[in-house]
């Protein structure tokens, strides 16, 4: 009998989408306090200068520091500051965004929602930049694999074969093709960073690896430096996928999500944006063992503590 993969057993299912969007306004804006505020239990905190004594406004949900006389409300000073949803929306927005294992589009959000795209455009790029933020930055170490996947810059075909061009040759190519680089720490975290050339990847090694680690990379010449720094174990993809301990299966784990998000998730993702979900996917492939509870726990706690968001602010102007 094959064992029962992770998501469809019972610790993986600890989020009731059904009981975050059945809550009371009051009471998504007490559970966001927590969230936000749990050396208080959730008493305010004035965001501008730390104050806890504040006064109650009656005309508004908000409130006014007794020290530096500022108003604001839960989300103030958060990625969410000056949002207009109502906090329930936006606790179930998050719900539904943790549920989609190969990603959330927004498109689908705005249908759920009923709001506009770009509302819910913005809204999920908010939760992917906060998850981003929160994540530990610290070296990697043990056994590292590294490796590249090329995204976007799709140049289509001509009708007739006599018109097609060899799309590898770099003057029939678009100028829009990016490279996303993964490092990732067999048993630990994933790094991600966007570059226009996988070479730029043993710079970042070089960052981002702590000494005396285990380099896996595979037959690229460009990865032939890191042996200058690190002990470093080749694969050969020609030949075989792993061989004596030496492979890049969990990074190949990690471009198979991303890719499997921008084929059938998202359709399509601009280069502009191509970070903020490899950040999203390499987040939930380290997080893949987590419940949805969990990792429902992890993005409000990344929301809370991050601060207003300066790319997403008023994109669209």
């Amino acid at each position: 009998m094959m064992a029962q993969h992770f998501l469809l057993s019972p610790a993986a299912k600890t989020l009731s989408l059904v009981q975050v969007l059945r809550m009371s306004e009051e009471a998504a804006r007490e559970a966001f306090r927590k969230v936000r505020w749990p050396e208080t239990n959730g008493e305010p905190v004035c965001p501008a200068c730390g104050c806890v004594d504040h006064y109650d406004l009656k005309t508004r949900k908000v409130w006014k520091c007794k020290a530096c006389s500022k108003q604001f409300s839960e989300t103030s000073g958060t990625v969410f500051h000056s949002r207009k949803l109502q906090i329930r929306d936006i606790l179930g927005a998050i719900a539904v965004f943790i549920n989609g294992a190969k990603g959330y589009s927004a498109l689908q959000l705005s249908r759920d929602l009923c709001v506009d795209y770009k509302t819910a455009f913005v809204l999920l790029h908010k939760v992917r930049e906060a998850i981003a933020q929160a994540r530990d930055a610290g070296a990697l170490k043990g056994d590292v694999e590294i490796d590249g996947a090329y995204f976007g810059g799709y140049v289509k075909p001509a009708n007739k074969r006599e018109d097609r061009k060899d799309r590898r040759k770099k003057i029939n190519q678009s100028g829009k093709r990016q490279v996303v680089i993964a490092i990732r720490e067999r048993g630990g975290r994933t790094l991600t960073f966007v570059r226009k050339s996988e070479a730029e990847g043993v710079a970042l090694a070089s960052q981002t690896i702590a000494k005396g680690s285990t380099v896996h990379a595979d037959e690229a010449a460009h990865w032939d430096k890191l042996a200058a720094r690190f002990p470093t174990k080749r694969i050969n993809h020609q030949i075989a996928y792993s061989m004596e301990g030496a492979c890049t299966n969990q990074a190949e784990s990690f471009f198979s999500r991303l890719r499997r998000a921008e084929i059938g998730t998202h359709h399509h993702v601009s280069g502009d944006y191509l970070g903020l979900y490899a950040e999203e996917m390499a987040w939930r492939e380290d997080a893949r063992r987590n419940s949805n509870g969990d990792q429902y726990a992890m993005a409000l706690s990344a929301v809370g503590i991050a601060g207003k968001s300066e790319r997403m602010c008023g994109y669209w102007q």
